[in-house]
């Protein structure tokens, strides 16, 4: 074992040529999926309902983890220990059923009834003539998902300005261009073909480090014997660690079936029957990318026993110092391209999501009712409001910063509160209605924020947890005392035959 790492981030041309090609081929996928994606908006949202299970398990994981895993989740197991596993086995264990059930029933309705997006959905199974149901989805939906993208575009500002030298905002201005560049030419198809690519880069960077780390040590045996000398024997326990810690990891796994870039993947698969297979291959991507975000965070500790010794003493700067310090300058550019992977995957895929919901949800079904816009049209036009989109969004990562950030805290369990229940009931209980599915909704997103801004309440327990079980019961409660919708029942046969 090295004595010391460096904890200076040292640049060779290796690590910028690794890097840049990266770019490229990201770029260049754009590029080449632009005339698939030009057909039409089913093309250009959800990729004409075409795309393979390995794509589809690859980007469906992916497009959820964000730069937390990479960044957030090592620094908290470098805290923490072998606690921090409960933070991660709540969404894999979720994922791997909603494959199994939920994205099948999901996919075969949107199919039925013609749904691209989620206030599609929703308002394809619950009739919904004034539009009340529609323009609570939409926007909660964008408020959400743009300041989601500024605080990914900060992300991907200060990842390349910390390890580039490069300025924040020519870093913050690089970032967006290149999700810009390919999102807006390649639509969901570029975006499906990059999470992909970026979900390989991610697994292996994550796994690398920490092998390597652990042959350096020395072994297995001798990892384990040093981990255990830490902090009395806590840090490799499991469960040191409260009750209501643990739910409140645990309810992490609650956010997937509320998030639209999400769902998205699950209407996109070329044939329902696939989606078993791709609950394993999604389960065990999941599995690696965890597992080796845990044992960056462990062997961390054992190199920079405290967290002075990381630069800016933050601990979300543990896997690019330890990736510098263990890896080929080539291969480190790699990693470096894997934070990035991790920022642009998540962006990517919310910038389609919202800009779905104008397009799709407020020009064509309902300023746009009852008229024939030309698919080509519809195209053009999401391509410019993704471009605003963007540009809304840099706006908000320079002169909100604060507010970016603070929504972002909760923006995965706000969406997962307000859309997770009232899906689920939706696909599964043939009683609900669409009053009680507005219910849930705004019960959901209140609840969220106002958990969040009260001390007591957010030391107590995640506040999804809390939101989505609110949300379930005033979805029910309200279903049995209004009218079920007209044609619940052939709805429901529509989820259960391929």
């Amino acid at each position: 074992m090295d004595e010391l790492l460096d904890t200076e981030i040292i640049v060779f041309p290796g690590t910028i040529i690794s890097f840049v090609l990266y770019i490229l081929v990201v770029i260049a996928i754009g590029v080449l999926s632009s005339r698939f994606s030009s057909s039409g908006i089913n093309h250009f949202f959800i990729g004409g309902r075409r795309m393979g299970r390995l794509i589809v398990a690859m980007s469906a994981v992916v497009s959820g983890r964000s730069a937390w895993l990479l960044l957030g989740f090592t620094g908290m197991a470098y805290t923490m220990g072998l606690s921090a596993v409960w933070a991660v086995a709540g969404y894999i264990i979720v994922e791997f059923f909603l494959f199994f059930y939920y994205a099948r029933r999901l996919r075969r309705f949107t199919e039925k009834y013609d749904c691209i997006t989620l206030p599609d959905f929703f308002t394809g199974r619950f009739p919904d003539p004034g539009g009340q149901l529609r323009f609570v989805v939409v926007l909660i939906i964008i408020i959400f998902m743009v300041a989601y993208v500024s605080a990914q575009f900060v992300a991907g500002g200060k990842a390349l300005s910390a390890t580039f030298s490069m300025d924040f905002t020519m870093g913050l201005l690089l970032t967006a261009m290149i999700i810009l560049v390919y999102v807006v030419l390649g639509g969901f198809l570029a975006v499906s073909l990059n999470d992909t690519i970026q979900a390989f880069i991610i697994i292996f960077a994550l796994i690398v480090v920490p092998v390597k780390s652990i042959i350096d040590f020395g072994g297995w045996n001798e990892f384990v014997s040093m981990l255990a000398a830490e902090d009395t024997g806590s840090f490799i326990d499991p469960f040191a660690l409260t009750a209501g810690a643990m739910i409140g990891f645990l309810g992490i796994g609650l956010g997937p079936p509320g998030n639209p870039h999400i769902i998205a993947r699950y209407m996109s698969i070329r044939n329902p029957r696939s989606l078993p297979s791709v609950a394993v291959i999604g389960t065990v991507a999941n599995i690696l990318m965890a597992g080796g975000a845990l044992f960056v965070g462990l062997v961390g500790r054992l190199y920079f026993p405290d967290v002075s010794l990381l630069p800016d003493a933050d601990t979300e700067n543990l896997y690019p110092v330890l990736s510098s310090g263990h890896l080929h300058p080539f291969i480190f550019g790699l990693v470096i391209a894997s934070i990035f992977a991790a920022i642009v995957s998540t962006a990517d895929s919310q910038l389609l999501v919202a800009g779905s919901a104008v397009i799709r949800d407020i020009y064509e079904k309902w300023l746009m009712k009852g008229k024939t816009v030309s698919q080509k049209k519809l195209v053009f036009l999401s391509r410019s409001v993704i471009t605003l989109l963007v540009i809304t969004a840099l706006l908000m990562s320079w002169v909100a910063g604060d507010i970016v950030f603070w929504l972002v805290l909760f923006a995965w369990a706000g969406l997962g509160a307000a859309f997770g229940p009232v899906s689920i009931l939706a696909l599964y209980w043939g009683r609900t209605s669409r009053q009680g599915v507005i219910a849930g909704i705004i019960t959901g997103a209140v609840t969220v924020i106002v958990w969040n801004q009260v001390s007591y309440l957010r030391d107590m327990i995640y506040e999804l947890v809390p939101a989505f079980a609110l949300a379930f019961i005033v979805t029910i409660i309200v279903s049995l005392g209004t009218k079920v919708p007209e044609g619940s029942e052939e709805m429901m046969d529509a989820m259960t035959k391929d």
